[in-house]
């Protein structure tokens, strides 16, 4: 397979959307991201990102691939797992205390900090409403987050995210239970539950 084929297949795998990081990954030379540029079959829409001309941003998973600690959170993640009707017209992410988000990224995210040894906690990967794999907080953490930041939140979303997830089979009161007590909400936590079962 030639250096071109190889490109072709990275965009098409990731639903028209190429980082310059996936060349160096794949060592095909940077000069065919200019020759697509050059030919009109590729458009630069941030630096080290690319999009096929007939496709749209897959801006949560290029973000992410670029800044490997943001995990989208909150009202984001309550969107990737279809806790709430709203899009996010401004995505949530959270990052562990001391790390540097860049300014393009501090203007268009909502940046919520988390202390090292809990920014991992309930992490899994989800598909981008564009197919690709984006990492968020499981169900249990983002309700745990959303009650952690529930005055940054807007009340009607915590309440509609709170029904919706009694609901879910897959809901675990348990694991919630125990990210409460490590994310030091438990008591408020429980004056949610008390009030919705």
């Amino acid at each position: 397979m030639n250096n071109q084929d190889k490109l072709d297949q990275i965009i098409q795998k990731q639903h028209g959307t190429v980082l310059s990081s996936d060349l160096d990954l794949y060592e095909i030379p940077r000069v065919y991201l200019q020759m697509m540029v050059a030919e009109g079959k590729l458009e630069r829409v941030d630096r080290g990102v690319y999009v096929s001309i007939d496709a749209i941003e897959d801006e949560m998973f290029s973000m992410q691939t670029k800044y490997s600690k943001l995990v989208f959170s909150h009202e984001t993640a309550l969107y990737l797992h279809g806790l709430t009707d709203r899009t996010p017209f401004m995505y949530s992410a959270s990052v562990p205390s001391g790390y540097k988000v860049v300014e393009s990224v501090a203007e268009r995210f909502k940046i919520y900090y988390i202390k090292k040894d809990l920014h991992e906690l309930g992490v899994e990967t989800v598909q981008s409403s564009h197919g690709n794999p984006v990492k968020t907080y499981n169900i249990e953490r983002t309700i745990c987050d959303l009650i952690r930041s529930r005055n940054r939140i807007d009340g009607q979303i915590l309440n509609e995210a709170l029904k919706r997830f009694v609901k879910l089979k897959s809901a675990d009161l348990s694991i919630l239970m125990d990210y409460a007590r490590k994310l030091k909400i438990d008591t408020v936590l429980k004056h949610y539950l008390e009030v919705l079962l």
